[in-house]
């Protein structure tokens, strides 16, 4: 029993490595958030830059929403892979652009989450209105799964 202790000892880590691996939070793929709004991110080149598609669920405009294109940079992943990025999206349906800057993270049940802050500045007709042209505001995403 006691040759056998180390042959086991090294059979256990190697079958219990795997579990030990940290799960990388990749930006690309479809997002939903807590108000129901969804995104695609299409394009992750080397750079870190990216493309996309933003649909949202929420707008004080009278306008019909459409589907507006998203530009962003998120930095390299870092060792525990949960890269920090920024994107900013311009509506296609009324004069405002949204940017969004946040954290990709893997929560402890293994989900990948997009904990994220933005700025939406809508056009004013004059710089007396200026004070009320920027929102802020937070949003959770988290990876939309396919229905099959």
């Amino acid at each position: 029993m006691v040759q056998a202790t180390p042959f086991l000892l090294v059979l256990f880590l190697v079958l219990g490595a795997h579990g030990l691996s940290v799960k990388k939070c990749a930006l690309t793929g479809r997002w939903v958030n807590d108000l129901g709004s969804n995104m695609t991110i299409k394009i992750l080149n080397s750079n870190g830059d990216f493309s996309g598609i933003y649909n949202t669920s929420v707008s004080a405009t009278t306008q019909k929403i459409i589907p507006s294109p998203l530009l962003g940079s998120q930095n390299l992943p870092n060792q525990q892979n949960q890269s920090t990025f920024g994107f900013t999206v311009h509506w296609s349906f009324t004069n405002s652009i949204t940017v969004f800057t946040g954290q990709c993270f893997v929560d402890n049940d293994g989900k990948e989450v997009l904990r994220t802050m933005w700025l939406l500045r809508s056009r004013v007709e004059s710089i007396s209105s200026d004070w009320k042209a920027t929102r802020v505001g937070t949003n959770v995403f988290t990876r939309l799964q396919l229905q099959e």
